[in-house]
């Protein structure tokens, strides 16, 4: 290993998978890995060769990916008990996949080596040294991952110790200390490491966390500060159980708080972070550390008027260097600094202390007590500033609307009808159109009666809806809010609608939408 202070070590195709909710395809794997590369990443664990189609596609395809800058780590245990290292078949599996790397785990915990693998420790440190030694004969980079590290050494330190001087005399490039269980704490982890690097200080350590107390950055942050040269963790921290390190939030904090220079270009980090969330089919967490969408975001009021003055009074970081941005929310905890600052983004003249801005941020208050939020709504907030400082034109008059849903007993489909009567500068139009349900039939009836006049809006299509049934206490009667996200291919927005009835919500929402839409465009 070079003079590099920190490697990252990518396991997201590998540990990643075995999460709940996160599955890859073959094609998923090289994009991803593809990304990793570009930004830095040090060593991708590709995955277990053999051990399913997928990562046998995944290690054929890898080889033409023509990776700039990290390495490719195919990943499998020591050889089995009591069987030639040459001889065993899926360290032969190792080899064929033709990376530079290859990473094997063995058996710390002197429990697991005699109540799971039935042998003796000796054997066991003949595995893990005969191993190691035969990659490394083969011209690989061996990384070795000592599986149940810290639970070994709390039970056996010597034991445990034994096993990582095994892989040390093997050649193993590097001792990385898993806490497979995730129980360990940043103080444990610290002191371990220590002793580690006291007993074996001519190999360089990492470290392999697991979140299941919540500690899986913590530690590995505890393990640096001890001397480990290698972290590992997954994007976004997704893996098994409760999940991995999760590079996203290790990766600043080395970075910005430590000093520590691991990737070349940080600010790239949220678009990574969506990159696989998207990839997976996953949503993404706004609440995330660094690259979450509330990661920057000020709601208080005091907070808002503080961050307008000095922004690193309410952000420890710049948002920007993890490709972040700063995000104002207006709610009834807004005051006037909110709204300004919401118009400004908007391109809407509102000066501190007028009477449109305390009309907006009255008019704000008025309908989160009715039940609205516009956290997730920007879109009825700008309308809502555009209304109260004049910055508005009615695009159409309504007129009625109506909708019905017929069931036959005969087995016939049941059918959502809507009916739209609205007017656009005194000229009448009246539409009718059936949808899989009332709201899409009322969706499509506006858009019917609406197209002739502006025709733009067949580009707006409706990407998300959301129901929150309010005051639940009061059953069938309560007050429903419907969260409603457009886009236009290019820009997406999102508007709320709040009602007892959930069709008219729905309606308020769906109108809010197209309504900004046109504002938007001049019309």
């Amino acid at each position: 290993m070079s003079a590099k202070p920190v490697f990252l070590y990518d396991t997201t195709l590998r540990d990643g998978t075995q999460g709940e909710g996160f599955q890859l395809s073959g094609l998923d794997k090289l994009r991803i890995a593809k990304r990793l590369d570009e930004f830095g990443v040090d060593y991708i664990e590709g995955g277990w060769p053999g051990s399913n189609p997928k990562d046998v596609e995944f290690f054929q395809e890898a080889k033409t990916l023509g990776l700039k800058h990290a390495k490719l780590a195919a990943f499998g245990s020591t050889r089995r008990a009591n069987t030639p290292v040459a001889e065993d078949a899926q360290v032969r599996l190792l080899l064929e996949a033709e990376t530079p790397v290859v990473t094997i785990f063995g058996k710390s915990w002197e429990l697991q080596v005699t109540e799971v693998l039935r042998t003796t420790v000796e054997e066991n440190r003949a595995m893990i040294r005969d191993t190691v030694a035969y990659l490394a004969s083969h011209g690989r980079e061996v990384v070795y991952d000592a599986e149940h590290f810290f639970d070994g050494y709390k039970d056996s330190p010597e034991h445990a110790l034994a096993t990582l001087e095994a892989a040390a005399e093997g050649g193993a490039s590097c001792l990385v200390l898993c806490d497979t269980n995730g129980g360990t704490l940043p103080s444990e982890v610290r002191e371990i490491c220590l002793a580690v690097r006291e007993r074996i200080p001519g190999t360089p350590i990492g470290i392999h966390t697991h979140n299941d107390c919540e500690l899986g950055v913590a530690n590995a942050v505890s393990a640096v500060a001890a001397g480990a040269v290698q972290v590992q963790g997954t994007i976004n921290g997704y893996g098994e159980r409760t999940g991995n390190c999760n590079l996203t939030s290790v990766i600043p904090i080395l970075q910005l708080k430590m000093g520590l220079t691991v990737v070349p270009h940080l600010e790239k980090l949220r678009d990574l972070s969506y990159f696989v969330d998207d990839v997976s089919n996953n949503p993404h967490f706004a609440r995330a550390a660094f690259v979450g969408r509330t990661a920057f975001a000020h709601k208080g009021g005091m907070h808002v008027n503080a961050v307008q003055k000095l922004a690193r009074s309410y952000e420890h970081i710049v948002p920007e260097s993890v490709g972040n941005a700063q995000n104002i929310l207006v709610s009834e905890l807004s005051g006037q600094s909110n709204i300004l600052i919401k118009a400004e983004e908007l391109g809407i003249a509102l000066e501190k202390g007028s009477p449109e801005a305390a009309a907006v941020l009255k008019r704000v208050k008025e309908l989160e007590n009715d039940g609205y939020s516009f956290e997730a709504a920007g879109g009825s907030l700008e309308l809502l500033i555009r209304r109260e400082t004049g910055a508005y034109r009615k695009p159409f008059d309504l007129t009625e609307y109506h909708t019905s849903f017929r069931q036959y007993r005969d087995g016939h489909p049941p059918v959502c009808e809507a009916t739209v009567k609205l007017a656009v500068d005194g000229t009448a139009e009246l539409t009718v159109a059936e949808g899989h349900g009332v709201v899409n039939a009322l969706d499509l009836a506006l858009r019917k009666a609406l197209l002739p006049f502006y025709p733009e809006i067949a580009k707006v299509s409706l990407v998300d809806y959301k129901v929150r049934i309010l005051d639940g206490h009061d059953a069938t009667a309560a007050k429903t809010r419907v969260l409603i996200v457009s886009t236009d291919g290019e820009q997406s927005w999102g508007t709320v609608g709040v009602s007892e009835n959930i069709i008219e919500a729905s309606w308020l929402a769906l109108v809010d939408g197209i309504d900004l839409f046109l504002q938007r465009q001049g019309r």
